[in-house]
């Protein structure tokens, strides 16, 4: 079933880089990996990226979203309050949980000022839980929503790459069209994932970004 127009300009909104949330500010620990090598050029960004897209994406935050617009739509804050809870307890490092928490706190700040929802956001409000505010007064399906969040968290991440490694623009398009390609299924996947399953398990990415809380010279905030 096609999505109504309202709702397909909700989502690409809410997936676009200008939305002022500040998700450009951020690397998500790339940098730290860019610093020690292991990011360096095209090949190894892409496989950084493709790794955190199944590892942690996938594993975490896209189950989370499709948790939490339930939650939204059916009025459960309690619910909604356990998985903001969940996620806040889960970030392995200080700089992940504040990039997290800014980035929410934005969302809902903006978000409030275009007419905001009936239910409560928790507070503090995780990033995941936000996006998940914001798009369940639209009419699209869980999977709809979580392939915008994917793609916001893709294009932003590309754009750190182009910046940091760096890249050039055509690098970052095969990279973002690698991601979109493989965005689907993870996702599709994401939407079975329930409470026992969702996991939050990357110990390179938790050590990277420790490494990056104390990086010398640093132009991103995680």
């Amino acid at each position: 079933m096609s999505l109504a127009p309202a709702s397909l300009l909700q989502l690409m909104w809410l997936a676009s880089p200008a939305l002022p949330v500040g998700g450009f500010s951020y690397s998500e620990a790339m940098e730290s990996a860019i610093d020690s090598g292991q990011v360096h050029d095209e090949g190894s960004a892409a496989a950084w990226l493709d790794d955190q897209l199944h590892l942690s994406l996938g594993r975490s935050e896209l189950p989370l979203v499709a948790a939490a617009i339930d939650a939204v739509r059916r009025g459960d804050t309690p619910r909604l309050q356990g998985l903001a809870d969940w996620h806040s307890h889960t970030r392995e490092t200080s700089e992940l949980r504040l990039q997290s928490e800014q980035m929410g706190r934005s969302l809902i700040g903006w978000f409030d000022a275009q007419g905001g929802t009936p239910v409560t956001p928790p507070a503090p409000c995780p990033w995941p839980i936000a996006f998940a505010v914001a798009a369940a007064s639209s009419e699209a399906a869980p999977g709809d929503v979580l392939l915008a969040f994917g793609f916001s968290w893709a294009e932003n991440q590309v754009q750190a790459a182009l910046k940091a490694v760096p890249l050039g623009q055509s690098a970052g398009q095969r990279i973002l069209a690698r991601l979109a390609r493989e965005l689907p299924a993870v996702a599709q996947a994401a939407l079975a994932i329930g409470d026992d399953a969702r996991q939050a398990f990357t110990p390179g990415l938790a050590i990277a970004s420790s490494r990056h809380e104390t990086q010398y010279s640093r132009l991103f905030r995680s």
